[in-house]
């Protein structure tokens, strides 16, 4: 477990350049840790790892404030070193912010908390491994969101739905893992970009998995949460909504039942006796099969509501998800549409829940697709909590086996304008509390980690763990900046390896939309697997996930007039820039309209040509990134080269099918030839 592809991000490598290497020596002579909470221990933990590997040196930490060149602590324990423009700083940021300032000869860490104390140790060392100067450092930093969470979809039996890595470190054939080791150093991982929340368990919560909420199995979730607890992360459960029924013995879950009501209070004392932190529960309720308050003709306001009850007496939140639609669609009805389901379900609700109910809302409209607009029922519900869900696991985006850096993808989702309360009402600021008055908020993400060796399976996915933390705690920071960053403390500061990698990775979203499904219409994957291409598979199914395609063109109608009338759950001037054929962008032409083969682009080229030049181009893009990677063979070492290598080389064959299939499915329909006259087949 101490090995390159490992360590992630954690590398710790030692230190060549002497001048930097003499400046962090020195001031790591004497180390002060004032403070003794758990996290600052694991504050401590970390530098104890990090400054030995890195400097070659020993290294001893006391409490002598005087003769120490760089101290640690909170805020109160530091009050004597810190003059009153410090104290006001910290004064103005959020529990969870800290201060690295440089007074006369010392180096000061002072943390509004002891988590914060961590997030500062941990902004200390990413910057020791950039190699930046610390000496005349002056940063005041808070996180912009406040819940920044994973959601983990592992299962009791060790499988992970929707995971690409392996299986799961916290499960093993129906027991918890003897050996949490590894559960410890993904708690690292997290507190150094920041995670300050976890659901361990997956949000489909089948029939053992019910039992995580009883003594059968708390003690060991117990043990767990402790792990986390000590890295600032507070733990939740995903819960079956019909779990009185199932667990109990009542013959019923309806919501508003006494007996009902009393059977999840008295559960909550349970878990709070054994968790005094527990976050509270993430709940699936009424989608694709699961158990929720439909069947008693309740709503998700009632549901959420009891729950939140439950909840409240320990500061206990109800983390309710809004990916609720009909998934027994008849697909020859074109009136329902899926991409309308959220909205209408939830935003009548508006008002309706309780302080302590959180409502999880995917970016987008369908499932985490390569793209699709943003969701309209993000900030659409004024008096109710929300946090958006982003997919760190690859589902629809390569699986961990093709390259697709995620971060330009959320960036682009937070910056999205929803003019809500006029121009300048982003998704960024709504989901960070500062548009509506939440009293909870933030970013969710489903995590993309299993037990193998490097963690992501394709080592270079670890930039979008690594980057979700990071833009979440700072929305403001650049792909590139997060690629830079991931990439020198991942592989180190060899140039050729960062301008490689970085090139890679920026390109890397552009270059799977390019061979995938095109202009936004989604989809068009193996049905059940999700990878790999299969246009008809979903076309006559019950998931509401069509293109429409026939003979004489392609897309689905979402306009007001002919269509689904979706795009009237947006704020103008989407309505009329989505509903305009002449303004919708390209990149989202096939998802909001229906239109001929040969309807002309803004680019000038017609949709079908524009087809075929894409996924021609997209393999040619993946053959770019397999002679980037192989330039680098000298430079990375061969676990990790070989790695990513083999990834890379799947990739090609995925773009080529995707290419060929495409193509040739299109051509077929239309009988309209490439204008290139390129092999179709």
């Amino acid at each position: 477990m101490n090995s390159k592809k490992y360590n992630m991000w954690l590398q710790y490598q030692p230190i060549t350049d002497s001048k930097t290497k003499e400046q962090y020596q020195h001031l790591f002579d004497h180390v002060c840790v004032l403070s003794e909470g758990l996290q600052v221990q694991a504050a401590k933990d970390e530098v104890h790892t990090a400054v030995p590997q890195m400097l070659d040196m020993d290294l001893t930490i006391t409490e002598d404030i005087n003769n120490s060149k760089i101290v640690i602590g909170n805020k109160s324990d530091l009050a004597q070193l810190l003059d009153d423009n410090q104290q006001s700083k910290l004064a103005d940021i959020s529990d969870e912010g800290f201060l690295i300032v440089s007074n006369e000869k010392q180096l000061i860490i002072a943390g509004n908390s002891d988590v914060a104390v961590l997030y500062g140790v941990h902004h200390l060392l990413r910057r020791m491994q950039l190699h930046e100067d610390i000496t005349r450092l002056s940063v005041v930093e808070q996180p912009k969101n406040q819940f920044r969470m994973l959601n983990q979809w592992d299962n009791f039996d060790g499988s992970i739905e929707r995971g690409y890595s392996g299986r799961s470190i916290f499960y093993q054939y129906n027991q918890f893992v003897e050996d949490k080791t590894r559960i410890k150093d993904y708690a690292r991982f997290l507190s150094s970009v920041g995670i300050n929340a976890i659901s361990i368990n997956n949000v489909n919560v089948w029939e053992e998995e019910t039992f995580f909420i009883t003594k059968k199995y708390l003690p060991e979730i117990q043990a767990i949460a402790g792990i986390f607890r000590a890295y600032g992360i507070t733990l939740y459960l995903s819960i079956n909504f019909a779990s009185p029924i199932t667990i109990g013995d009542l013959h019923t879950a309806d919501p508003f039942e006494e007996d009902v009501k009393n059977w999840w209070k008295e559960k909550a004392k349970e878990i709070y006796d054994y968790i005094p932190d527990f976050g509270g529960f993430v709940v699936k309720a009424d989608s694709e099969n699961r158990p929720g308050p439909f069947t008693y003709d309740r709503d998700h306001a009632d549901g959420s509501n009891m729950l939140a009850e439950a909840l409240e007496p320990f500061q206990g939140k109800v983390i309710w998800r809004c990916f609720v639609y009909n998934h027994l669609q008849d697909w020859r009805d074109r009136s329902t549409d899926r991409a309308r389901a959220a909205y209408d379900h939830f935003k009548p609700l508006d008002g309706r829940f309780h302080e302590n109910v959180i409502l999880q809302v995917k970016n987008g409209p369908m499932d985490f697709q390569v793209r699709e607009p943003v969701s309209p029922l993000m900030g659409a519900m004024p008096h109710t909590n929300q946090m958006i869900e982003f997919q760190v696991a690859q589902e629809y985006t390569g699986q961990q086996i093709d390259l697709c850096y995620l971060i330009p993808q959320w960036k682009e989702v937070l910056a999205f304008d929803t003019y809500l309360k006029g121009e300048g009402t982003s998704i960024e600021e709504i989901v960070a509390g500062n548009i509506h008055h939440y009293k909870y908020s933030g970013i969710a993400a489903v995590s993309n980690i299993g037990d193998d060796g490097n963690w992501t399976g394709n080592t270079l996915a670890q930039a979008n763990l690594y980057g979700y933390g990071r833009l979440i705690w700072n929305p403001s920071l650049s792909s590139e900046q997060i690629a830079q960053e991931w990439i020198e403390q991942t592989f180190g500061m060899d140039e050729k390896v960062l301008n490689t990698i970085e090139d890679m990775l920026l390109n890397a979203w552009e270059i799977y939309e390019n061979y995938t499904a095109p202009l936004g219409v989604g989809w068009m994957v193996t049905p059940g697997v999700h990878y790999g291409p299969n246009i008809d598979g979903y076309e006559y199914a019950k998931w509401g996930t069509y293109h429409f395609a026939d003979r004489d063109g392609i897309g689905v109608d979402r306009t007001k007039e002919t269509g689904t009338g979706y795009i009237e759950q947006y704020q103008e001037p989407h309505q009329t820039i989505y509903n305009d054929l002449k303004q919708v962008p390209d990149e989202l032409l096939l998802f909001f309209h229906h239109v001929p083969y040969k309807y002309t682009l803004k680019s000038g080229k017609t949709v079908i040509q524009h087809i075929y030049d894409t996924h021609f181009k997209g393999f040619e893009q993946v053959e770019w990134l397999i002679d980037q990677w192989n330039g680098l063979s000298k430079h990375v070492d061969s676990d990790r080269f070989e790695n990513v290598k083999a990834r890379l080389e799947r990739q090609l064959e995925n773009a080529k099918e995707w290419r060929d299939q495409i193509n040739t499915y299109f051509y077929r329909k239309s009988g309209i030839s490439d204008q290139h006259e390129r092999t179709i087949y």
